[in-house]
């Protein structure tokens, strides 16, 4: 009897410890299932300008800019993860039409007359332009006869080598030197991508090093702020906005003031889409130029956005806003949905402003600065 007494009292001893080990077990995986999860961070900020005059700040409150579904607008964290499209894969279409067939007239052997208007029309056809066409072939033409030469391979490379002297000799990176906060404008007619180039240069400088503020000069367009808020959120950058169709040039100034407060290095401003045959916004465009120009800072770039798919189009509208708006430089956005890359040349030869970002896709960083080497070897193949 007692030796029963003593087996029961060790088995549920036994009993006891194996729950409390189950016990202790389940507490250290409640903690490290705890611990393991991130704590995301809360989104940037939104600064909202409210009215004031052109040369005035207006007061600025900070309020939590919303989380949105970004799907249609921004790469997700996979994509994002992906190596950004190349100049030359954007440049696939246009190559399909100069390159392949200056491919094709490699195969030639001696050369004819036939040869040189096959190649001006080839040109022609990448949108490189009527007259620039002519130009480069007589030149290459001229170039050619003096080598001796009768090989369509010399020849073409003669071509290449002309269309890289158009294209050299200017400075095409951002002029971000002045006195801070630095100013971009960017501006163009509606639907060539401002807001999405906006975004993308905001992503690029900050990637970069530089502090960014975005400002939502389009008060007009429905929804433009809260589009270009996601971009914000995406960039991770801080965005002044002001009342729908209020005074884009004081938001673009409260932007800058707010930029010099922090400390910020540049702000990127959006402006809304407008055409360059329209005389009153054309003129509207022309005093948020002139305001921007008093902001605290300095007004360091005035970049047109052209849709490389428009091709010949873009440059009338080119020739107007860099009167109006006096454009330092040019974004291409679309490259990778156009065949009308050619149209680089004309930008560059009759307005003299460099060429000096292209969009090459739908992702963050599918902006990409412009080369003249590598565009001129891809469009030729």
């Amino acid at each position: 009897m007692h030796l029963l007494f003593l087996v029961l009292v060790y088995l549920i001893a036994v009993l006891v410890v194996a729950a409390g080990g189950v016990y202790i077990s389940r507490q250290r995986r409640s903690r490290l299932s705890t611990s393991s999860k991130k704590v995301m961070p809360a989104p940037p900020g939104t600064l909202t300008a409210r009215g004031g005059e052109d040369e005035k700040a207006a007061s600025v409150v900070t309020e939590q800019a919303p989380v949105d579904n970004l799907a249609s607008v921004v790469s997700s964290d996979v994509e994002e993860r992906e190596p950004p499209k190349s100049l030359s894969a954007g440049l696939s279409k246009t190559r399909g039409v100069i390159g392949a067939a200056l491919s094709r007239m490699k195969l030639r052997g001696g050369l004819s007359e036939e040869f040189w208007s096959e190649l001006e029309e080839t040109l022609i056809l990448g949108d490189i332009g009527l007259e620039i066409s002519r130009d480069l072939v007589s030149k290459t033409r001229d170039a050619f006869r003096q080598t001796g030469l009768n090989s369509s391979v010399e020849a073409i490379d003669l071509l290449r080598r002309q269309m890289l002297a158009d294209l050299e000799g200017k400075e095409r990176s951002l002029t971000l030197f002045g006195e801070a906060p630095n100013l971009v404008l960017l501006v163009g007619v509606n639907g060539v991508g401002k807001t999405t180039t906006i975004g993308k240069l905001a992503n690029y400088l900050t990637s970069r090093g530089s502090s960014v503020i975005l400002a939502a000069g389009d008060t007009f367009r429905a929804a433009a702020s809260e589009q270009l808020e996601q971009w914000a959120n995406a960039a991770n950058v801080e965005i002044v906005k002001g009342s729908s169709g209020g005074d884009p040039a004081s938001v673009i100034f409260d932007a800058a003031s707010r930029a010099k407060a922090i400390g910020a290095d540049v702000v990127i401003a959006d402006t809304a889409g407008r055409l360059q045959t329209s005389s009153n916004l054309m003129g509207e465009l022309a005093k948020i130029h002139r305001v921007a120009q008093k902001a605290p800072g300095t007004l360091s770039e005035v970049l047109l956005v052209v849709d490389a798919t428009t091709g010949q189009n873009g440059l009338s509208q080119a020739k107007s806003f860099s009167q109006a708006a006096q454009t330092t430089g040019v974004v291409l956005t679309k490259l990778d949905g156009s065949a009308k890359g050619g149209i680089a040349f004309a930008i560059e030869r009759e307005l003299g402003i460099p060429i000096k970002f292209v969009g090459t896709g739908e992702k963050m960083g599918d902006l990409v600065p412009f080369d003249p080497a590598t565009f001129v070897d891809e469009i030729c193949g």
